[in-house]
């Protein structure tokens, strides 16, 4: 369950693109399902963010490849041959954009048969995912609260064809979160769905205790960054320690303050 305490600290990032919890469901989901136009399975986190509404989609409802990575139907042959990469222009060869398919990450076939999506201000159910559409000062927050604790190193890994695998199924297979820009990619290119240059961040359900952490505990606004008297005090107070534990290792700190 995302948590009052979760919650609060997202709104207080002022996202123009709410965030958005993210259910893979074999069972039916107890919400209403989708109301409107089929579309690609990317589509539908930005409905939701337009429309402020819970909702579900099933196979039918996406007329793209994400249930392909999300294991709700085999790879079609033609697709997976890389002709349709090929053809976009994507790739020089239909072989290597076959070679995505072969490498592709997906959940394990017939166990996802319903999609859904929430308001993460309304969510009421331990998500799969949280995916937020940041600005980038807004993305140095969120990526910097998920390696709060763990210090593990910031990836990100994608395709300029089927994005939505590494965003919607690579975070929950692998433990990772991944995060990509807009403007790069083919189907979310062509719809329009964001403007270009803004930071896509899928967070898994494994990494959201460690996330809420960094968020509660944490400066939003490193000490660097600050201007404030009493900010810059302690800058230079840490700066002058960082030159005594150099002094006894007989070395030195390289390091000053660029204000």
């Amino acid at each position: 369950m995302i948590s009052d305490k979760l919650k609060s600290k997202i709104a207080e990032l002022n996202l123009e693109y709410c965030a958005v919890a993210i259910k893979f469901w074999l069972e039916k989901p107890s919400c209403p399902h989708f109301e409107g136009d089929k579309n690609a399975f990317c589509t539908y986190v930005n409905a939701v963010q337009k429309s402020g509404k819970r909702f579900y989609i099933e196979e039918a409802d996406d007329m793209c490849y994400g249930k392909v990575s999300l294991g709700m139907i085999e790879p079609p042959p033609v697709t997976a041959s890389g002709q349709a990469g090929f053809d976009f222009g994507c790739y020089q060869t239909p072989a290597a954009c076959r070679g995505l398919y072969q490498n592709l990450p997906t959940i394990i076939k017939g166990t996802v048969k319903y999609v859904e999506f929430c308001p993460v201000a309304d969510c009421d159910f331990d998500p799969d995912l949280v995916v937020f559409v940041a600005s980038l000062p807004q993305a140095d927050i969120i990526m910097r609260a998920t390696s709060w604790i763990s210090g593990e190193p910031w990836e990100s890994k994608s395709s300029p064809v089927l994005s939505c695998a590494w965003m919607y199924a690579y975070p929950v297979i692998s433990g990772k979160v991944n995060h990509i820009t807009t403007g790069f990619y083919h189907g979310l290119k062509r719809r329009k769905l964001y403007p270009e240059g803004l930071r896509m961040i899928s967070v898994p359900f494994q990494k959201l205790p460690e996330f809420e952490k960094g968020l509660c505990e944490m400066d939003w606004t490193l000490i660097a960054f600050r201007d404030d008297e009493k900010s810059r005090a302690d800058l230079a107070e840490k700066m002058t320690h960082w030159q005594k534990m150099a002094e006894e290792c007989g070395s030195s700190v390289a390091l000053k303050d660029e204000r």
